[in-house]
């Protein structure tokens, strides 16, 4: 359990959003099995690939089926951007591969990542894309660290920089340059008979009190209740951006690769549950933010056990429909 996400080790102590279940319109989603999805992958990888959104539902995956294997048949290795978990007896592993941006970047660092002078190589997958070539079950997401109105696009190599062309793009562009990289990748280095495809929608931000008409002022701090109101939408989330994903998913599908969309953004919008004050700080606060845990409280993020664990069984309804 990542110290990012265990709001309850950090002192947080409404926990009823562990309680709260998602019920999809006209269908039942199959009670999560771990025993089950384990002979699934009997001999198989299934990889996360993206951000600390897909590390967020990577650690649920692994909560979700750990508590049936025997400590001696279980391990997790870190080796620089892969983590691994694997189910020994099951020659199973299940795994995260951080690519927040999935093409390269400046911010491929696992560790030492925030940057907010933003560079990709649009056109370059290669680096990361090696670490998932024979996985038989892939799981994409690549969204909120392309949130900014443009892109800086690196045409030449980080080895070299001042040998490169840098250009700002449009954002849009820009993610839509990354995903043809992307996709043309699926097409060319994927055994489409083998390997299933799976890219996760958007995962709202809940950084507005007042859209909840709770407050005027303030983010995720304190909120504890769910949405009411149907079709809820908020402004932590962008349309736009996965119009071009289900565009680029559209050609790939004519293209005979098939990428599943797991819809995960309307069920989240309604949800709280981000770790807001209640998680390990990386950096020090200041008597400034104690005095004012709302300006430091991560609206993002979600605390687990809770909302990403119905995406995996989102995705475990996939995987055996």
């Amino acid at each position: 359990m990542s110290d990012q996400l265990a709001c309850e080790k950090f002192g947080r102590k409404d926990l009823s959003y562990q309680n709260w279940r998602w019920q999809p319109d006209q269908c039942d989603l199959p009670r999560f099995n771990a025993t089950t999805l384990l002979e699934r992958l009997r001999g198989k990888r299934m990889v996360y690939v993206g951000d600390s959104l897909n590390r967020n539902q990577w650690v649920s995956m692994v909560c979700l089926v750990e508590s049936v294997i025997p400590s001696a048949l279980k391990s997790i290795h870190t080796n620089g951007s892969l983590i691994t978990f694997k189910a020994i007896e099951y020659n199973a592993t299940i795994e995260f591969y951080w690519a927040p941006l999935l093409v390269e970047s400046n911010s491929d660092d696992p560790v030492n990542h925030r940057l907010p002078d933003r560079i990709v190589r649009a056109q370059a997958i290669e680096k990361h894309a090696i670490y998932w070539t024979d996985a038989d079950i892939l799981v994409f997401n690549s969204y909120l660290w392309w949130r900014r109105p443009k892109m800086k696009v690196l045409w030449g190599s980080f080895e070299h920089p001042d040998e490169g062309m840098y250009k700002e793009i449009e954002m849009l562009h820009s993610y839509e340059m990354a995903l043809k990289t992307w996709s043309d990748w699926l097409e060319i280095h994927v055994n489409h008979t083998k390997t299933e495809l799976f890219f996760i929608s958007m995962s709202p931000t809940h950084f507005w009190a007042d859209e909840w008409r709770t407050a005027k002022e303030g983010n995720c701090y304190n909120e504890t209740e769910p949405i009411s109101q149907k079709h809820y939408r908020g402004r932590g989330s962008d349309p736009k951006m996965m119009n071009v994903v289900e565009k680029m998913l559209d050609e790939l599908k004519a293209r005979g690769v098939n990428v599943k969309i797991l819809n995960i953004t309307q069920l989240s919008e309604y949800r709280k549950g981000h770790p807001s004050m209640y998680r390990k700080q990386w950096d020090p606060l200041t008597q400034e933010q104690i005095l004012n845990p709302a300006s430091y409280s991560d609206c993002i993020h979600w605390c687990l056990p809770a909302v990403p664990d119905t995406w995996n069984e989102l995705l475990y309804a996939d995987i055996f429909s």
